[in-house]
């Protein structure tokens, strides 16, 4: 069995430095061009699927998909194939990048369960200062470690029915949780992208012309990389009036402007009322854990603006029902409040002097911007805002107004879900002690027996 998989061809294609980009290669015979044709074909022909494994046999998806799917620009038949590409190496903004995106599936890692005494840490440029800058931040990230698991143990001693080893396992989680906060934005990290033929060449577009040069880099990889493995899906003409415009929105609207006020503002002005109404059972019947029926997005759509630390905007942008902003990561909205107040005392009195420091290291390279967003701690608040309709948002809200969601955003969840309900008389089912501590944060772990 490992002979087996020791024999696939996976595709990579290095992105400088550690990342790299690698297109899996499953083993099937029928890779996601072929897979394509055969659905395209169904679409042309009553034949059937045997009929069309015949044809696929004799002559290929290679002419097909050059001529009918990138030729004659047919970009439905790229919905057909799927592929899984694993994005490794790269810094959380990348990561973000990719993963700006309502179609985006996949996962990324964890800061709970990366070692960041050895991860590596990147900045915009190659340079000595910057990565003294960067390891200042790893020596405080893991100097804060013992005396937050120390001070989480205090608040919440373990109890006789508590096992103790997830007892140990939920104190970790809380305590890298706080933490988390201290990481530059420039540390690395791995990320899986599954995506359709289409949508890959769709994002790689907008991609290889974002501000941040590691963003392009990526891009171009991950180009390189799915046009070796399916050469033939890949090859779209480029027109420069098209390039230059994607230019224009990378550079000058990408990023959420810092206008979002403090506590969350909740527009609900696009909601026809009177649409609501007729549907007053849906909402008011609904048991726990039923998503509402998407016809029901029609009544209209929520706006939300908000501030949020940058490490649990890397939760929320999970939720790609909803259309959110990319923020930018600045240290002009201060530094969370609810991390200073969970770390230690010791960690707390060092605290003000350690971000002093890196935002006077930050402004003495003067970096644009967007490239400094690389050396700031993911502690840091950002301006955010997202639009969606009445289900996605509800879902959203109901997922994130819980214990086990950093407490971060469940207050920002929970803001939001009560102007809802307050204003639309709309129920959610949302968690009654959502600031508790519960010892099965320490179940929710993915591992290997």
């Amino acid at each position: 069995m490992e002979d087996d998989f020791s024999k696939l061809k996976h595709t990579s294609v290095n992105v400088g430095g550690d990342g790299e980009v690698i297109v899996l290669d499953t083993g099937a015979i029928i890779n996601a061009e072929a897979e394509a044709m055969l659905q395209a074909l169904h679409s042309r022909s009553t034949g059937g699927l045997r009929h069309h494994l015949k044809v696929l046999g004799k002559k290929g998806p290679d002419i097909f998909m050059k001529d009918v799917y990138v030729g004659y620009g047919h970009k439905s038949i790229g919905d057909c194939g799927t592929t899984s590409v694993f994005v490794e190496g790269v810094s959380m903004l990348v990561a973000k990048a990719i993963q700006d995106n309502p179609l985006y599936s996949g996962q990324e890692s964890s800061t709970r369960y990366l070692d960041f005494s050895k991860q590596p840490f990147r900045g915009p440029i190659v340079l000595k200062e910057v990565s003294d800058l960067l390891e200042t931040q790893r020596k405080f990230y893991l100097y804060a470690q013992e005396p937050t698991r120390e001070q989480l143990r205090q608040l919440h001693p373990q109890q006789k029915r508590e096992d103790e080893k997830t007892y140990n396992k939920a104190i970790n989680a809380r305590a890298f949780d706080i933490t988390r906060s201290l990481l530059p934005a420039g540390a690395l990290t791995n990320l899986a992208w599954h995506t359709n033929l289409r949508q890959a060449a769709d994002k790689i577009l907008f991609l290889r012309h974002h501000p941040l040069q590691e963003v392009r880099n990526v891009a171009k990889g991950l180009e390189q990389a799915l046009k070796k493995h399916y050469p033939n899906s890949f090859t779209h003409k480029r027109y420069e009036k098209t390039e230059n415009y994607q230019d224009i929105i990378a550079n000058h609207y990408l990023y959420h402007d810092l206008n979002s006020p403090k506590e969350p503002v909740v527009d609900l002005s696009k909601i026809d009322l009177k649409e609501l109404s007729e549907y007053q059972e849906l909402f008011s019947k609904r048991p726990e854990k039923t998503e509402l029926p998407k016809y029901l997005s029609q009544i209209g759509t929520i706006d939300a603006r908000f501030q949020l630390d940058f490490g649990s905007f890397r939760d929320i942008q999970r939720h790609r029902a909803i259309i959110q902003r990319m923020p930018l990561l600045t240290s002009d909205l201060g530094f969370e409040e609810w991390y200073v107040e969970n770390f230690s005392p010791e960690v707390r009195e060092k605290l003000p002097e350690h971000l002093y420091e890196v935002c006077k290291g930050i402004k003495n390279f003067a970096f644009s911007p967007a490239d400094s967003q690389y050396l700031l701690p993911m502690g840091y608040k950002t301006s955010n805002r997202f639009t969606g309709d009445l289900p996605a948002t509800i879902y959203m809200l109901e997922l994130r107004d819980s214990r086990f969601v950093h407490p971060t955003l469940q207050k920002v969840a929970h803001s939001i879900g009560k102007q809802i309900t307050s204003n639309l008389g709309i129920p959610l089912h949302v968690d009654p002690e959502p600031n508790r501590f519960d010892v099965k944060r320490g179940e929710q772990d993915i591992v290997i027996k």
